[in-house]
């Protein structure tokens, strides 16, 4: 089999690269989450950016493949690897709970919206659970709405929120999902930024996002990588990445903006 040639012939990051490029998305996905959760301590900020990220089809098709090949349960897996809010989150978002509904009822935007006020800001300590329910089961299109309206009623926008309450963890997942409520191709510029920036590059997040993107939205998060940086994705790579690996990340990328 190709993949099996490809494993032969190359090595390292780029031969990780190319077999990548050829596995299926959901068995890509699966893998990525299986390597953030082997050895000791799990990768959270991979387990974060994949199902802050996913759609419920996609998270299914992730954890259909995982049943497959280890004739386990994620879900039951990742119970023993994570804990707290953090892992209920977590949980929710691996089975897949995220609401459907592509029309936004306002009322309960405004709703949501005061309860999270009530759970944050308004008081003294912060009801953790009230933000995991509300951001890891509302729909996409009712979350854009909600955070419109928090910051209607706070004068202050929900990350920021977020961000003041929380620490650790479930601060990364829930900063992630409002991110991705807001726009999925600048999450993934962020992230793609922050993978380079400083000495050293994050090689591994560097090619799952290029390729688990490819043929998604990489047109977008190029866009938006421009319009956050002013300078252009394909140079970033191209000051950070060389030889064969460079080489193979640039044609992922494609064009310079």
């Amino acid at each position: 089999a190709l993949v099996d040639d490809l494993k032969g012939d190359t090595s390292g990051d780029f031969g990780e690269l190319l077999v990548a490029l050829v596995t299926p998305p959901a068995a890509f996905d699966c893998h990525e989450v299986m390597r953030a959760m082997r050895g000791a301590g799990t990768e959270d900020s991979t387990l974060i950016e994949i199902f802050a990220s996913r759609s419920n089809q996609q998270i299914k098709a992730l954890t259909d493949v995982y049943l497959e090949e280890t004739e386990k349960k994620l879900t039951l897996d990742l119970k023993s690897e994570v804990s707290g809010d953090f892992a209920n989150a977590l949980l929710i978002l691996v089975e897949g709970k995220r609401e459907e509904n592509t029309t936004v009822d306002a009322d309960k935007a405004k709703e949501d919206a005061k309860t999270l006020y009530d759970a944050g800001e308004k008081k003294w300590g912060t009801d953790e659970s009230k933000f995991v329910d509300i951001l890891c089961q509302r729909s996409v299109p009712q979350l854009r709405q909600t955070l419109v309206e928090y910051k209607n009623i706070s004068g202050k926008t929900l990350q920021a929120s977020i961000e003041g309450e929380m620490s650790g963890e479930l601060e990364e997942l829930l900063v992630a999902i409002v991110k991705c409520v807001k726009s999925i191709p600048a999450y993934f510029a962020e992230r793609l930024y922050g993978c380079m920036k400083g000495g050293g590059t994050d090689e591994w997040t560097l090619n799952r996002i290029m390729v688990s993107r490819s043929e998604i939205d990489l047109l977008d998060i190029r866009a938006e990588f421009k319009k956050l940086y002013e300078y252009s994705l394909h140079s970033a790579i191209e000051s950070d990445l060389s030889g064969a690996l460079g080489d193979c990340v640039k044609a992922i990328c494609g064009g310079d903006d």
